[in-house]
């Protein structure tokens, strides 16, 4: 009988370090739930919350959340700039230098004695070719192989959850797949089989996560979440996502979530782990 590719499942958390609240509801899906590791924000209001639960959460895989979109440049001091569009004006003006922002960011996460196993960016901003030529170059430099591939969601597809719009949009960003691909392999960077959130970031529950698991690819797939509890400073801060946050936390620490991972013989890893 031929034997089946596993089906792996990373669940990582964007934005840890964001606000306490933020923090807190990650460190709670992956105590009480199916979340197996998150990204940290070096530049983040609550990055010291954040290193403290990190060192009482060492299961908690820790990855680089880097950022060139909001919160200021531990570089300059000065505020990066609030939209994509912003940022690639930036970029053309060569008012920015991606990898230098990219290497503090890392720097400080080393110096707080963590070992991170994985890059991301917020707003998915190494879908830019000058971004990601900063990324690489920080994954090598610092020996940190893994990196998000934000494309080719295949929940994109799945009806009833992902607006058609959100669909659309996601596959849109299937045509930067070619460069995107080749710059990784040349540099020695790692990714997972497939990638899963885009489509759905903000707007799903227990049922929806359930039927996201159901339909999940043989392989290695991580699925990006935003978990968190919904306080007084997650309302104050500048983010859409907030109820959501909440929401996205029960779905994650749901009995449904953890039955349907045992039901379809979903192994849950962290990018250490692979």
């Amino acid at each position: 009988m031929k034997l089946l590719p596993p089906k792996l499942l990373i669940v990582n958390a964007d934005d840890f370090g964001f606000t306490p609240d933020v923090n807190q509801g990650i460190v709670d899906a992956h105590r009480n739930g199916i979340l197996t590791a998150t990204t940290l924000m070096a530049n983040g209001d609550a990055f010291d919350d954040a290193i403290r639960l990190a060192r009482e959460t060492p299961s908690l895989d820790i990855g680089c959340h880097l950022v060139l979109i909001g919160g200021h440049s531990l570089v300059t001091g000065k505020a990066y700039p609030r939209t994509v569009a912003q940022l690639l004006i930036a970029l053309a003006r060569r008012g920015l230098n991606p990898y230098q922002e990219f290497a503090a960011q890392v720097r400080r996460i080393r110096a707080a004695a963590l070992d991170p196993s994985h890059l991301d960016t917020h707003k998915h901003t190494h879908l830019a070719p000058p971004v990601l030529d900063a990324l690489v170059r920080v994954s090598a430099e610092f020996g940190i192989r893994w990196v998000r591939r934000p494309l080719d969601d295949p929940f994109s597809r799945l009806p009833g959850i992902v607006p058609t719009a959100t669909a659309a949009a996601s596959r849109a960003l299937a045509l930067l797949r070619g460069r995107f691909h080749r710059v990784l392999a040349r540099h020695g960077c790692r990714s997972t089989d497939h990638f899963a959130g885009f489509a759905i970031t903000g707007r799903y529950r227990t049922a929806d996560l359930v039927t996201l698991l159901e339909a999940l690819p043989e392989g290695s797939t991580e699925l990006m979440c935003h978990p968190g509890h919904c306080g007084p400073t997650l309302r104050a801060a500048p983010t859409r996502l907030k109820q959501s946050r909440q929401d996205e936390l029960a779905a994650l620490v749901s009995v449904e979530a953890r039955a349907a991972i045992a039901r379809l013989g979903i192994q849950l890893v962290r990018y250490r782990d692979l």
